[in-house]
């Protein structure tokens, strides 16, 4: 192998937390390498020393043949290392052409040529071969795939030698991860390397040829990709053997909690009835753009109702706001933890408790110390690595902070829990967790409602699952009568 990149001996540490104690990593010319490891074991932090955001604090970089040694983003950029983040950042008023050349715009005499800059995009299009992807498409108006591939194409034009991919089809269909994998197969042709970071080992024997696990900090482990099964993957990075995916935690259903019949928002969904009953998982499959989330947030009060009542408890009403859905015993975790899921600039104590400050507050004042008792609790109680309950939820990993946005609802007690892609970002191991978490709600008489992309999921931890397409929800039938086949089949066709 012709070493592109090598990492060796790379350390860094904040404060007290050692996140990387002395990682060796080697990356091959034109190849896609996978990064994998639980959240919080060092992927991240990794990525961004090698792409000049933090200095290590030991170890040594080469890259290309010379010593490597950013001091900030752009030096990584100008020697042909490229990020594309699992949040992207892109400007959605701007057109296709604008967002990839944005900050690097070419002029003359102080106006911008705009003639060269179209002319510079085009073989990056041509690559990138999408037919939303039209120099003057506005990015707000594209999907999804389209947008991870604008992203790609920002990379590209910067002439990137490597480019790393951090979880790239965590918000993407089944056929736009398709396209996406075309595109990265491309770029392997033309001699551009990928580290590939994903928590779907799936995805990873599929596109990668070698891997690299990380575990507390520290390289655990790596090889050939198509020589090593999944399970020895998996073991590599929790440091134990996994021995149930999905663990069944025993629960029966009992009387009804959630009933909709006929609900239809501004949009979507169109028309959509069901029955939740307490004990009970229940989970939506369906295609990015079926109307799942809008589901969830029509039921929870975020979007507004057109039509059809939802009765909790057996109260019908519809239109109710988030606050009266809480005191209802609603709780909603969204698949955007970002944008509207965590406030990110707040700290854990304040994220986890607030849908519910009562149990800390006497006349008026409020008790900072049994509030970080609660937060120290749900933080142990689902292992998120964290420093103290005053850490910012935006200092934590993805997965962590997903487990906080889980744990706010487990605090404020709800009884119906809308699950809106609970594991997305999460890795192996703590899915396994989330998973028996949510068997033993369920188990303690609580109503689970699951909207998940990953259809193993819903048939590995569900009782029943129905199928929503094109806004319309289908019969929920039991999780036995369905296969992977027959739930693709109906969310891409809909009843037949």
């Amino acid at each position: 192998m012709d070493p592109l990149l090598e990492m060796r001996g790379v350390r860094k540490r904040f404060g007290a937390v050692v996140a990387l104690d002395g990682i060796d990593l080697t990356v091959g010319r034109g190849e896609i390498h996978a990064l994998v490891g639980e959240n919080g074991a060092g992927k991240s932090t990794l990525m961004k020393v090698l792409s000049g955001v933090h200095a290590p604090d030991a170890g040594a970089m080469t890259f290309d043949g010379a010593p490597f040694a950013p001091r900030r983003p752009a030096d990584a950029l100008a020697r042909g290392v490229a990020m594309v983040y699992q949040e992207l950042n892109l400007a959605p008023d701007l057109t296709v052409a604008q967002n990839l050349v944005l900050g690097r715009e070419s002029s003359r005499l102080g106006w911008l040529a705009r003639r060269e800059d179209r002319s510079r995009v085009a073989p990056v299009l041509e690559l990138l071969d999408h037919p939303d992807l039209g120099p003057d498409a506005r990015v707000g108006d594209l999907g999804p795939g389209a947008r991870q591939l604008v992203e790609i194409g920002r990379a590209l034009l910067g002439d990137a030698k490597l480019v790393v991919l951090d979880e790239p089809t965590s918000s993407l269909s089944a056929a736009e991860t398709d396209t996406l994998y075309e595109v990265i197969r491309r770029l392997e042709g033309r001699g551009v390397s990928i580290v590939y970071i994903s928590h779907f080992l799936e995805e990873v024997k599929r596109i990668a040829e070698r891997y690299t696990v990380l575990r507390d900090g520290v390289t655990v482990g790596g090889g050939d990709v198509e020589s090593t099964s999944i399970d020895a993957i998996v073991e590599q990075m929790v440091g134990r053997s996994l021995d149930e995916a999905y663990p069944r935690v025993p629960h029966e259903p009992g009387e009804s909690i959630l009933e909709l019949d006929g609900l239809a928002g501004a949009a979507l969904p169109v028309d959509a009835s069901l029955t939740l009953r307490r004990g009970e998982v229940l989970g939506i499959a369906g295609l990015v753009g079926a109307g799942r989330s809008e589901l969830l947030r029509a039921v929870f009060g975020l979007a507004p109702v057109r039509a059809g009542t939802v009765k909790v408890a057996g109260v019908p009403d519809r239109g109710r706001g988030v606050r009266a859905r809480i005191a209802q015993g609603v709780g909603l975790v969204s698949e955007d933890r970002k944008a509207e899921g965590l406030a990110l600039d707040r700290s854990l104590a304040e994220n986890l408790t607030l849908s519910n400050a009562r149990p800390f507050t006497r006349f008026g004042w409020l008790s900072t110390r049994d509030r970080a008792a609660a937060t120290t609790k749900w933080v142990e109680a689902l292992s998120i690595k964290s420093r103290d309950p005053d850490q910012t939820a935006g200092e934590l990993s993805g997965g962590n902070q997903q487990k906080i946005a889980i744990a706010r609802l487990l605090h404020q007690d709800a009884d119906v829990l809308l699950l809106d892609e609970p594991t997305r970002g999460i890795d192996v191991g703590a899915k396994v967790e989330v998973y028996r978490l949510i068997g033993e709600l369920a188990q303690k008489g609580k109503a689970v409602l699951v909207v998940s992309s990953y259809l193993p999921e819903l048939l590995g931890i569900c009782d029943r699952v129905a199928v929503m397409h094109r806004g319309h929800l289908g019969e929920a039938r039991a999780v036995d009568d369905w296969t992977e086949h027959e739930l693709l089949d109906r969310a891409t066709r809909g009843a037949t």
